[in-house]
């Protein structure tokens, strides 16, 4: 069995920011998502509040029937707001005000104190807490250490290096792809349980979803590019397809 689906709708509410209008509505994208097969939705509740805004949060916590994962900085504003709506779990993002997207893992070792507050507090709450971390031994034994419990790997690099396909993927790639393979085991092996997204596309997907130690990929951007063509439950359905086979 290969690994579940969790898409990341942010980009739905980007349209929507683009002429401050009403539609399209996240929470419409989730609905259709789910039918159409995935088994998680993800949103980015960000400081600047560019595309999800907390009444969407509020809304998909009410509505999402499988699992919502909001991505959030290790903020006193994002720990008082999450343990607010409660979302069936958190990930820890970096995140920087002049970024367009998430840009590399958080460390965790520079930011200890700040990630070990949010464990605290956001468990406390009763919601399950994930880092999102570059696939480095280090990073993820401290993780291991501060008592976080799941881990989603950071594939952009290796999404970087296979913008196209993967027979014309250099030697880099699969160095990359070799680095996450092991950081997924010593992952599992430290009793973490493991995701992993960023930058995955239907062309580089399949060899991610082929490690047995991951047990859901988190992808966004490339299903809604594709939903703008062929309209969304066929973009999710033709994924999970590549990720299930």
């Amino acid at each position: 069995m290969g690994s579940k689906l969790g898409v990341n709708i942010d980009h739905v509410a980007t349209l929507r920011q683009a002429r401050q209008a009403a539609e399209p509505d996240p929470v419409h994208a989730a609905v259709l998502a789910e039918l159409a097969g995935a088994q998680g939705i993800t949103v980015h509740l960000r400081h600047d509040r560019r595309h999800i805004h907390e009444r969407d949060v509020e809304l998909l916590r009410r509505t999402v029937k499988t699992r919502l994962n909001v991505e959030m900085a290790a903020t006193d504003e994002m720990i008082g707001i999450l343990t607010r709506i409660r979302p069936d779990m958190c990930t820890l993002v970096p995140e920087r005000p002049e970024e367009v997207t998430t840009t590399g893992g958080l460390n965790v070792i520079d930011h200890e104190a700040a990630v070990r507050s949010a464990i605290q507090a956001l468990g406390g709450a009763g919601i399950r807490v994930s880092i999102f971390i570059d696939p480095d031994e280090a990073q993820i034994r401290r993780a291991a250490e501060l008592g976080c419990r799941m881990i989603e790997i950071n594939t952009g690099r290796y999404a970087e290096l296979v913008p196209a396909d993967l027979e014309h993927a250099p030697a880099a790639a699969w160095e990359e792809y070799e680095r996450i393979r092991q950081t997924a085991r010593l992952a599992v092996s430290l009793g973490l349980r493991v995701l992993a997204g960023h930058g995955l596309t239907y062309r580089n997907v399949m060899p991610i979803a082929m490690i047995g130690e991951i047990e859901e990929l988190n992808i966004g951007h490339n299903i809604m590019a594709r939903a703008v063509l062929v309209g969304l439950e066929r973009a999710v359905r033709e994924m999970i397809q590549l990720i299930s086979d």
